[in-house]
């Protein structure tokens, strides 16, 4: 007699692992001794951190008189690097908070990384914010302070100011979200820390965790109470980010789609970035029983809805220029597709709508390299969308004496390598030193998951009786 055997999700821990071999895996990044390829790949963005930091300190000698902008074009790349990289953070929260809220067992290998991910794309997004003040030793301006600190109230009425407040709320929560999910595997790679100073300092971040029933509840109810903060901000952040261009009256900007229009951009790009890294990580620490196929598919699903839905948008903004019968509303969508930086929309067009469609098929959703290759077009693409809605919308004012082109000087691009190097120099600090699987969660899912444990393969047997 045959039996039909329906597995309900394929598994999320391959290779047999036990709860020692997850500990022994994920803990010999940290213990071991920084591997060549860790040397080679730090050192590069290490020096591009140098260059790029140089760049910005000539900026901020000089002034941003340094860059491409003219007095019609005012915002060019340092805002769309901005954006860019604020949507980049936006799925470290996402696969965080709202899918532990939805108790989604597949963003347990992947959520550390995600994480971090968002904590050193929102610092390289805050890094735009001072380099566009033009003076960032003013910043402090940004805030409300009384006029006893030599500054007046900022104008709350302004979404820049919302920024501010924003970004800095969203960096807070991630960042002790991130942090919170740390201290069961410090305390792990504290225990077995064979040295005083690894004791010590692991030590002192585990915060004294002993693994008790009490000390597992509590953090329980945190996790929970810390995402169910965090889920808002999702919507919040590039909503109000979004708000920078929606409450202004520039063909192209005043528009009422930009707030969902953002936030599934933002998730879009977030996705992709996180594939990105984790494919990397993946082959480099040799983690492919812990971020498996099925991670890999699920998040090419979630970047196909995305870019979908990012599709779609692009599609209503024509139309709402169309039936809104402004002239200067339909002109500035023209212009965007045939104007002068009608190569820049079509590349957007091209990277956002168009490839993520190819993962209708599941064997290009389950394909290392196509996945890789595809997640960093989608970044691209949405780089470009951020350079379209900004620059196409200025550099053709109202008035055709007015009419401009941007082009960025080495300043521009050197400000924007800066962000590189600060992002992966940090993220490989952290893969370094911490351990970018989330080993108790990972171990909480296992028995659900795995069928190589002693009795889950006698039960099997039974069945096959």
């Amino acid at each position: 007699m045959s039996h039909v055997v329906s597995p309900i999700r394929e598994k999320l821990v391959t290779g047999g692992k036990s709860y020692s071999d997850v500990t022994h895996d994920i803990c010999k990044q940290v213990e071991g001794e920084p591997t060549k390829e860790w040397k080679w790949a730090f050192g590069i963005s290490s020096i591009v951190f140098i260059y790029g930091a140089y760049c910005l300190f000539y900026t901020w000698w000089q002034g941003i008189g340094v860059w491409g902008l003219n007095k019609t074009v005012g915002w060019a790349w340092d805002i769309t690097n901005f954006v860019w990289w604020v949507g980049i953070g936006h799925a470290g929260t996402l696969i965080s908070a709202v899918l532990l809220l939805f108790r989604q067992k597949w963003r347990t290998s992947i959520n550390r990384s995600a994480e971090a991910m968002t904590i050193f794309a929102v610092l390289c997004a805050a890094s735009f914010i001072l380099a566009h003040m033009g003076r960032p030793w003013l910043a402090h301006w940004a805030l409300p302070l009384p006029n006893a600190f030599g500054s007046l109230w900022v104008n709350f009425n302004s979404p820049l100011v919302w920024d501010v407040f924003a970004i800095s709320t969203y960096l807070s929560v991630s960042l002790l979200f991130w942090y919170m999910g740390l201290v069961p595997d410090l305390a792990s790679i504290r225990d077995r820390a064979t040295t005083k100073g690894r004791k010590f300092w692991y030590g002192l971040f585990s915060l004294g965790w002993t693994g008790s029933s009490k000390t597992w509840a509590r953090y329980e109810y945190m996790s929970l109470i810390l995402a169910g903060i965090s889920t808002p901000l999702v919507l919040s952040v590039h909503t109000i980010v979004s708000m920078d261009f929606a409450t202004s009256v520039i063909p192209g900007w005043h528009t009422t789609i930009f707030p969902p229009y953002f936030v599934a951009g933002a998730i879009f790009s977030g996705f992709a970035m996180v594939q990105t890294l984790l494919l990397i990580t993946r082959v480099v620490f040799k983690l492919e029983d812990y971020i498996t196929i099925e991670h890999i598919e699920m998040m090419n699903i979630v970047i196909t809805v995305t870019g979908s839905v990012v599709g779609i948008a692009y599609l209503t903004e024509f139309f709402i220029a169309w039936y809104s019968g402004v002239e200067y509303e339909s002109y500035a969508f023209i212009n965007r597709a045939t104007g002068p930086y009608w190569w820049a929309y079509w590349m957007m067009m091209t990277c956002n709508v168009i490839s993520p469609q190819l993962f209708w098929s599941k064997a290009i959703r389950t394909n290392l390299m196509v996945s890789f290759i595809l997640s960093i077009v989608v970044n691209v693409g949405m780089w470009f969308e951020r350079f379209v809605i900004i620059v196409t919308s200025l550099h053709r004012d109202y008035l055709p004496s007015s009419w401009a082109m941007f082009s960025p000087t080495m300043y521009d691009i050197g400000d924007y390598i800066f962000s590189f190097g600060l992002f992966f120099t940090l993220f490989f600090l952290f893969a370094k030193y911490l351990p970018v699987v989330n080993m108790a969660e990972v171990k909480a899912v296992m028995k659900g998951v795995s069928s190589n444990f002693p009795e889950k393969k006698k039960a099997t047997k039974k069945t096959e009786e």
